[in-house]
Order: C-alpha cells, then sequence, then structure tokens
C-alpha cells in the first residue's frame, strides 16, 4: 500500500518535471527587484556610495580601502548581474560574482546585526517603536489609525536572513542555470551544442 502510494506520488512529480523551468524563472524574477535596487542605488548615488565604503565604522561606514574601486565593482557586478539574470544569459557564470558580492554585504553589513531582517519584539528599537505608536494612539488618534490600518508598523534589523535567502536562491542558479525554455542559456546551449 505504502509503495504504490510512493510510486504514485513520484509518477506525479516525474510527469511535473517538464515545467520544473518556472522554479529557476521564478528565483530569476524574484531576484531582480532586489539586484535592481542595489545597482540602481550605487549607479545614481555612486559619490554617496564611495563615501559610505570608504568611511569608517565609527562614522557608520564599510572603512574600505579603495573605495571608489570597490563601489565601481559593486555597481558593475550589480548591473551586469541583473541584466545576465533577467535574460538568463550566462546564468551559472554570473551567480558566482553575485554570491561573492551577498557574502561580502553579509559579513560587513548584516552579520553584525544578527540574523532576523525584521526586528523582533523584544529587541529595542521595536519596543522604542511600541513606546511611539502608544504615544501617537493617546495624542494623535486619527494619526495613529492611518499609519495603522494597513497593518502593524515594523523595525528593519538589517540583519542576515534576507542576505541569506538571496545567496541560497543564486546558488540555486549556479547549480540549475537559467532554466528551459525562458532563458537565453537554454537557447545558446540548444543551438551551438555539439
Amino acid at each position: 500500500m505504502i509503495a504504490k502510494i510512493m510510486n504514485g506520488f513520484d509518477r506525479a512529480v516525474a510527469a511535473c518535471k517538464q515545467y520544473d523551468f518556472i522554479a529557476l524563472l521564478g528565483i530569476r524574477l524574484y531576484l531582480l527587484p532586489v539586484i535592481y535596487v542595489g545597482a540602481h542605488s550605487k549607479v545614481a548615488g555612486f559619490s554617496e556610495a564611495a563615501t559610505w565604503f570608504g568611511a569608517p565604522a565609527s562614522e557608520g561606514g564599510l572603512g574600505l580601502p579603495f573605495p571608489v574601486l570597490f563601489a565601481f565593482l559593486a555597481a558593475a557586478t550589480e548591473v551586469l548581474g541583473l541584466v545576465c539574470i533577467a535574460l538568463g544569459l550566462f546564468t551559472r557564470a554570473m551567480a558566482i560574482p553575485m554570491m561573492v558580492l551577498m557574502s561580502a554585504a553579509s559579513a560587513m553589513v548584516h552579520l553584525p546585526r544578527g540574523w532576523l531582517a525584521i526586528a523582533s519584539k523584544d529587541m529595542e528599537s521595536s519596543q522604542r517603536l511600541t513606546g511611539f505608536l502608544s504615544w501617537l494612539a493617546e495624542n494623535f488618534p486619527g494619526r495613529y489609525n492611518y499609519i495603522t490600518e494597513l497593518g502593524d508598523p515594523v523595525i528593519l534589523n538589517n540583519g542576515m536572513e534576507f542576505a541569506a535567502t538571496y545567496f541560497v536562491m543564486l546558488l540555486v542558479l549556479f547549480f540549475y542555470g537559467g532554466g528551459r525554455h525562458v532563458s537565453l542559456d537554454y537557447w545558446l546551449r540548444k543551438r551551438f551544442a555539439a
């Protein structure tokens, strides 16, 4: 009985494999706005990014040597990564520098803040927000209702959680590529494969 169920399930999964490219396309589409935000902020605000890269940690910066070079490399990697991942072009190769960039960002920016991307209720920042919202509810109930009617406000902790998720998604693209049918890698390989 159990063997029949397992065999039936295996057959159903095998039948669905023809659509496995949808998962890789989904990962690529999910990553696009994430990469775009980072790339756009570095390109549009290049001098600010370079200043942040070079500023000492005591001033909220990263304290990197050669900040202009590192800001350029980060921006170029994100712009090229955005284009390649969008098109599914050189997906596996492009995942490598994107993972290196994500690892560097994780180690330098996110790791000191712990795991959580959103501050938990017991963190000082969340407690301050709760205090502010209580004050707002008592003194300006109309404003409180306006702020909270669409959901509970949260504090961004900027921990490792999102960066680790994006790293894992890039790792999947490295191992499996951009997918069939909807990536240029697939069509180039199909066209030029011996």
